[in-house]
């Protein structure tokens, strides 16, 4: 966790996991809305991620949502099955190309179902559950966030693919938390002593509001639109690809390596070439 920020207040409840879930299911929807029409050559259309269609980018969310539900269902089963890392980084990629060999209508039912009983699970939480993950333990309003996030970033591939380009909402800043909140992270995956110094970011959200993280008078800053942070975390834009600023060496090596998901460190993007090319499904 970025040392300047907090981890979310349990205290605060309900009702911030509501408004979290508020947020999430408008981001669902609009994913949703990209992929309910499409004929099965639109399922198997190529997205940014190598060897993945979109089929397999709704696979990937169907599961990850039944892991969700897992974690919350029966949180000693979902612990126990983290504890054979590799099988199940390969059943990442089993998973969904399980999915692809479904009919689109049973893979896009399957999706609806799961991401809306995970929904009515978390809202159900009691204040204070904490759920086990492929990372640290999480609070609800974090697992909402992550699944945001989750949604969010492989919704970024089907529009690609697809050629749409989806309208920013202030949702990002959910993302862009996150994005801030998982600084230490990104440096432990990929086995580096993070900064002891905290970072400044400094972002514009979709509709010119400003988001701030980290103290003033840091050294090490962040600038620039919110969409392209988020794109940047979320490991689908190059930060050379942004218009992203980096004011230090510092802040500059976090770009390159920022992770708002769990699991291993991602490739990331290349820094040359079409907008499509080199992210691997990491998130």
């Amino acid at each position: 966790m970025h040392s300047g920020e907090r981890r979310e207040r349990d205290s605060s409840g309900s009702g911030l996991t509501e408004r979290l879930l508020v947020d999430l299911r408008a981001e669902t929807a609009e994913l949703d809305a990209l992929v309910a029409g499409l004929d099965p050559a639109g399922w198997r259309r190529a997205t940014p991620a190598p060897g993945w269609t979109i089929a397999h980018q709704i696979a990937h969310l169907a599961w990850t949502d039944e892991q969700a539900v897992l974690a919350v269902r029966d949180p000693e089963a979902f612990q126990a099955a983290l504890e054979n890392a590799a099988e199940l980084m390969r059943e990442v990629d089993d998973a969904a190309a399980r999915g692809v060999r479904e009919d689109p209508a049973a893979l896009l039912a399957r999706w609806r179902t799961g991401h809306a009983e995970l929904a009515v699970l978390l809202a159900a939480c009691p204040d204070g559950t904490r759920l086990p993950w492929f990372g640290p333990p999480m609070g609800v309003p974090s697992m909402v966030t992550a699944r945001l996030m989750e949604t969010w970033a492989h919704g970024q591939d089907v529009a690609d693919a697809l050629g749409v380009r989806r309208e920013p909402t202030d949702r990002l800043r959910h993302i862009a938390m996150l994005g801030v909140r998982t600084r230490d992270f990104a440096y432990a995956v990929n086995g580096i002593r993070p900064p002891t110094e905290e970072f400044r970011v400094e972002l514009t959200g979709p509709d010119g509001q400003r988001w701030c993280w980290g103290p003033e008078d840091a050294e090490q800053v962040v600038r620039g639109p919110a969409l392209d942070f988020c794109l940047v975390v979320t490991q689908r834009r190059h930060p050379a690809g942004t218009a992203l600023t980096a004011v230090g060496e510092q802040a500059r090596h976090w770009l390159g390596i920022a992770q708002a998901f769990a699991g291993p460190p991602g490739p990331g993007r290349e820094a040359a070439g079409s907008p499509d090319a080199g992210v691997q499904p990491g998130a």
